[in-house]
């Protein structure tokens, strides 16, 4: 864009964040320092305004902590003490280190751990996709987020794709189901309100008493993982009282009569004995949903991480059929915009996954600890590679993990922009650019948007980009097919080489000129306004014959975690409380910015929210330090008591390093690492603890 004056210009780019919202900014520069960074004020969805934490990213940019140069440790694992080394030192030794691991046990000992550190299609996962591939290496199945909540809505419409964002303006009963809009999808909530203004009314289905549900006309509270139950129960009223839709339900979906019988064992007597909500608002939410139009459901990720959440998604996403929501524009459901993306763009040439051998040994990202500590692994990890995520932080079963990464005979290896939990436990620690000092290409899953991000400023220091590092990996590992040797602006190009529809008019040279370009998609968006969905049967599904053939009920039911106090009773005993671990969404996003004076400072120390139902029996007041604990570990942090959770139910902010945090454990110390239903997502807020006052521990001031 513009070189004014001065020397002066303004660069467009893209958050690279794990966010919905995906936001255009525009960096000014000054010679070669980035001196402003400001959201793009013609982009339809970020209209100028970026977050709390991206405000102030350029302090991240040139912050005094950053790792600018190769890393070698020199002290015990997780001392965090290292020396510089030279670039050359750090690419032979690792080569090295990594051909002595193939040959002694094979490319499968090698585990590439990555998530989204950054999310553009070239950073996150492309060239180490395709290096980690033709290693042979284990291959990471990164499910931790989208794909449990993305498993139940396909089973019943084929697709995550529903309404589009800006459809809910027109909307009259906008119900956001397990999403605190306001902190974690903030460029949509003007449009919610301009929704309120006209009329609408919004309600929240949260267990959290957020800022989200704080704005809302009305918030449902349903204990945790019970969702599917309240969604039951609502259809159950519905057909009931002959509120669907019945010539959409005839004519569009499969399985009606089925799903009626199913829906007579959740009557909303007993749809509130399971969610813990009064028969009396089961009813006045189903009533309200199916008759009023347009009505929209946005769901997003805040259900995903329980063990039976694919059921409560699948739930869920039976409803807009049910009452034929589809009909209109600003009815139906809003869950991703990613399949637009990814039915646009050339994702397969860029990632070339068939380079992975048929049969390739995969781990789960959310069972890290047990893959780097099982005894029986064969063959064992023996080197770890982690770039763009801080697994120390942000998996569960967090000890297991720290006990992994401590072990002698690991070779790890992160690239890394600062001295996160993780790298303190590498043997090299590698430096990364931040998105202001290299290209990408970045889609959204909360909007129709494509956005290139330019490099703005020249590296600083020796920093690498993700692409360029395993380029220069396999290099040096003598791997020397073209396709590991492909420039970043040919990885753009390359996903751009598409003849779909939805990228018509999108090319390299118009983002180059522009910044970003909106999907070519229709201007009249009712994908099921006549039936036509992507499913085996082209109907909703109400029942999936696909389902019952891999084993799974294949109606939507309520199946109770195992480790809840519904599914298991003796550890629910020894654990009363159910533990919920939101993400610290406001000045963090997953771990990211956890280590930033700012963000910390506004952030302030993390606190156990614990209804006063629970803390008076403990004898715990407000603002004293406890001890929150299961068999997996401890934290210890100061007590909020009051009504932001429910009687039964305590929760702790995740994102927060465990090595800035008060007794060096943070939540994921005490959260599980077993898998979901079919979709393979963790069931980490399915934790059970017990809390209890800190022995002689003084009152602490009362968090904010």
């Amino acid at each position: 864009m513009g070189n004014a004056t001065l020397g002066t210009t303004v660069i467009p780019g893209a958050c690279p964040h794990d966010c919905p919202d995906r936001c255009a900014w525009l960096v000014t520069v000054e010679g070669n320092r980035a001196v402003k960074l400001a959201g793009d004020p013609d982009h339809p969805f970020t209209r100028g305004t970026l977050c709390a934490k991206v405000n102030h990213y350029l302090d991240r940019v040139y912050s005094p902590d950053r790792v600018l140069h190769p890393l070698r440790r020199t002290g015990a694992k997780g001392a965090g003490a290292f020396e510089r080394v030279s670039w050359d030192d750090a690419l032979h030794e690792i080569a090295t280190r990594l051909r002595q691991v193939i040959a002694r046990y094979g490319p499968t000992a090698i585990l590439p751990y990555s998530f989204s550190g950054t999310q553009g299609q070239l950073q996150s996962d492309t060239m180490s996709g395709r290096f980690f591939s033709r290693l042979g290496a284990t291959r990471l199945e990164r499910t931790v987020c989208g794909s449990t909540g993305s498993a139940g809505v396909e089973a019943t419409i084929g697709t995550t794709v529903g309404m589009l964002p800006e459809d809910l303006a027109l909307s009259r009963l906008i119900i956001l189901w397990g999403t605190n809009t306001i902190v974690t999808n903030l460029h949509l909530w003007p449009i919610i309100r301009q929704a309120q203004a006209a009329g609408a009314r919004v309600v929240v289905v949260d267990p959290l008493t957020t800022r989200t549900a704080a704005a809302a006309d009305w918030h449902v509270r349903p204990m945790p993982g019970t969702d599917a139950a309240l969604a039951l129960g609502m259809m159950a009223v519905i057909v009931a009282e002959g509120l669907h839709d019945a010539a959409y339900v005839t004519e569009h979906t499969l399985g009606f009569d089925a799903l009626k019988d199913r829906l007579a064992e959740y009557r909303p007597e007993r749809a509130a004995a399971l969610t813990g909500l009064a028969t009396e608002e089961i009813i006045r939410l189903a009533r309200a949903y199916a008759t009023t139009r347009p009505a929209a459901i946005r769901v997003l990720i805040g259900m995903e991480h329980h063990a039976t959440a694919e059921m409560s998604f699948r739930a869920i996403s039976c409803l807009p059929a049910l009452i034929g929501a589809w009909r209109e524009r600003g009815g139906g459901l809003l869950h991703h915009t990613m399949a637009l993306h990814g039915q646009a763009l050339n994702g397969r040439a860029l990632r070339m996954p068939e380079l992975a051998a048929p049969g390739t040994r995969a781990v789960n990202m959310m069972r890290l600890g047990q893959a780097l500590t099982d005894p029986t692994l064969d063959p064992p990890i023996g080197a770890l590679f982690v770039y763009n995520s801080n697994p120390a932080t942000t998996t569960p079963n967090q000890n297991l993990v720290l006990r992994g990464l401590r072990r002698d005979d690991l070779f790890t290896v992160v690239h890394e922009q600062f001295l996160t939990d993780t790298a303190r436990y590498a043997d090299y620690v590698l430096p990364s650019t931040t998105e202001v000092e290299h290209w990408d290409l970045f889609t959204s899953w909360g909007h129709t948007y494509v956005t290139l991000n330019r490099p703005a400023i020249a590296p600083l220091g020796e920093a690498i980009s993700p692409t360029e590092l395993f380029r220069r990996l396999a290099a040096r590992m003598g791997l020397d097919e073209p396709y590991l040797r492909e420039s970043d602006e040919d990885l753009i190009k390359t996903a751009l080489r598409s003849d779909h529809p939805y990228l018509r008019g999108v090319d390299f040279e118009r983002l180059l000129a522009t910044g970003w370009a909106p999907l070519d998609l229709p201007q009249d968006w009712l994908p099921y306004a006549t039936g036509q969905f992507p499913t085996p049967s082209g109907k909703c599904e109400f029942s999936s014959a696909a389902l019952a053939a891999r084993g799974i009920d294949p109606l939507p039911t309520y199946l109770p975690a195992d480790e809840s106090p519904a599914g298991d009773p003796e550890r629910a005993a020894r654990y009363p409380l159910t533990l919920l671990t939101p993400k610290s969404a406001l000045h963090f996003l997953n771990s990211s910015y956890g280590n930033s004076p700012r963000h910390l400072a506004a952030e302030r120390a993390p606190c156990l929210d614990i209804h006063p139902a629970d803390a008076a029996p403990r004898g715990i007041a407000a603002g004293e330090r406890v001890r929150v604990w299961n068999d997996r570990g401890a934290v210890e942090l100061p007590a909020r008591v009051g009504d932001r959770v429910r009687p039964g139910v305590v929760a702790m902010p995740s994102g927060w390093w465990a090595s800035l945090s008060p007794g060096g454990s943070s939540a994921n110390a005490l959260t599980p690492d077993g898998m979901t239903l079919w979709g393979g997502g963790g069931d980490f807020h399915d934790a059970l603890v017990e809390v209890e006052r800190v022995s002689g521990a003084a009152p602490a001031p009362e968090p904010e």
